[in-house]
């Protein structure tokens, strides 16, 4: 059984179709990348899982529970169980490092202090950041910042960690570090971790598998030497960035000459 199971999955934003009819299986142990142009509602599909957002139609089961059917206490219970990268880290910013990682720690437990102290620097000495459990957010580097925001996410052991673009703005250095942080931490960990990019050569890197979305369904899926493979074209522009095929370089209207000889004048 797949740790997460999507069925029929259908999500509006007024008169839009966000999702239309997506099923997406997210296999335990595995790297599972949602891939995609900007816009096509791969960080919705995160709210989803987690219980944030409601679908329209269809099914979201997390180890066996339907999410959308749990009881408030059941739903956060749940979400202990699933850790949650953002995209901008997400850090309070009026507490230091070392408060930021033991913060679920003491928000869902009743451990002692000092085994506090110990499960925090085991997870920044895991990230490469023990040494600055001391230092504030404003003093972070934005890799620095992403990396303290993966310990947090680790910080109880879950079964499912998800992570929202978390290549963007990234030094081709902090890149790397976390391109190894989260497929080393996930096979150390016996983690099941789902991947929310754009970022083709990093995720692809790592991933196991890949669904990749477009217009509200799932376009194509498979390991990333399939997507590669693909007879696609819609695919290749995707995978290669290329400026133009099936997604047009151009916005779609008028001929540009007919544009040229009409001579209207914009108000």
């Amino acid at each position: 059984m797949p740790l997460v199971k999507i069925r029929d999955l259908h999500f509006y934003r007024g008169n839009r179709a966000i999702f239309d009819g997506v099923n997406i299986d997210i296999h335990r142990g595995k790297i599972t990348a949602i891939m995609g142009p900007s816009g096509t509602g791969k960080t919705t599909l995160l709210s989803l899982i987690g219980g944030q957002l409601r679908p329209d139609k269809g099914t979201i089961e997390v180890d066996g529970q339907n999410v959308h059917t749990l009881s408030h206490s059941e739903l956060y219970a749940l979400r202990k169980r699933m850790g949650m990268l953002f995209q901008s880290g997400a850090l309070l910013t009026d507490i230091n490092v070392f408060d930021n990682v033991a913060f679920p720690i003491r928000e869902h437990t009743k451990l002692p202090e000092t085994m506090v102290r110990d499960l925090v620097l085991m997870k920044l000495q895991s990230v490469g950041l023990r040494c600055a459990r001391n230092l504030m957010p404003s003093e972070l580097s934005g890799g620095m910042a992403r990396r303290v925001a993966l310990a947090r996410a680790v910080t109880l052991d879950p079964m499912m960690i998800m992570y929202d673009e978390p290549f963007t703005g990234q030094d081709p250095i902090s890149m790397g570090t976390l391109v190894n942080l989260i497929h080393r931490m996930n096979d150390a960990m016996g983690l099941t971790s789902v991947i929310v990019s754009h970022d083709v050569a990093e995720t692809a890197e790592i991933a196991d598998y890949i669904y990749l979305l477009s217009g509200g369904k799932v376009i194509e899926k498979g390991s990333p030497e399939q997507l590669k493979r693909s007879s696609s074209q819609w695919v290749q522009q995707f995978m290669q960035g290329l400026p133009d095929g099936p997604v047009p370089f151009h916005y779609p209207g008028t001929d540009f000459a007919d544009d040229l000889l009409n001579g209207e004048v914009s108000a």
